[in-house]
């Protein structure tokens, strides 16, 4: 499945308002699909490139032998999800050669399910392995 095919697979879900696929060593936005007068994905998926290496940076500090699988960020009106895209290594994506690709997805709070939205993310994130 190509990077369009996934993103629109994505959009498929209830309550999506958008995802893409975000590059956090340089914030750059490599896809993306839906967004609306509240959220900038472009804007969004930039600066959330923080909060994944903020959390990349802690687990690095805290010398935990573990990775991220997701972050979630609960809003009032939305759920926000990060997925770093698995490059089958353990320890942190941010060292030499680490995939620095994350999925941002985000959700209108009402009317999605996240264990589907999980499910379907980890499903995304095997079809566009780099």
């Amino acid at each position: 499945m190509n990077l369009d095919d996934a993103l629109h697979d994505g959009m498929s879900m209830d309550g999506a308002v958008g995802i893409a696929l975000v590059d956090y060593s340089s914030g750059m936005i490599l896809g993306k699909r839906g967004g609306n007068s509240l959220i900038d994905m472009e804007v969004a998926g930039a600066v959330l490139t923080r909060v994944v290496r903020a959390k990349v940076e802690a687990i690095e500090t805290l010398q935990l032998d573990d990775a991220i699988e997701d972050i979630l960020i609960t809003l009032g009106s939305q759920y926000h999800i990060m997925m770093p895209l698995d490059d089958g290594r353990r320890g942190s994506i941010l060292e030499s050669g680490r995939n620095t690709l994350f999925l941002y997805l985000v959700l209108d709070r009402e009317r999605a399910n996240l264990a589907m939205a999980r499910h379907l993310l980890r499903r995304i994130e095997q079809s566009v392995q780099v």
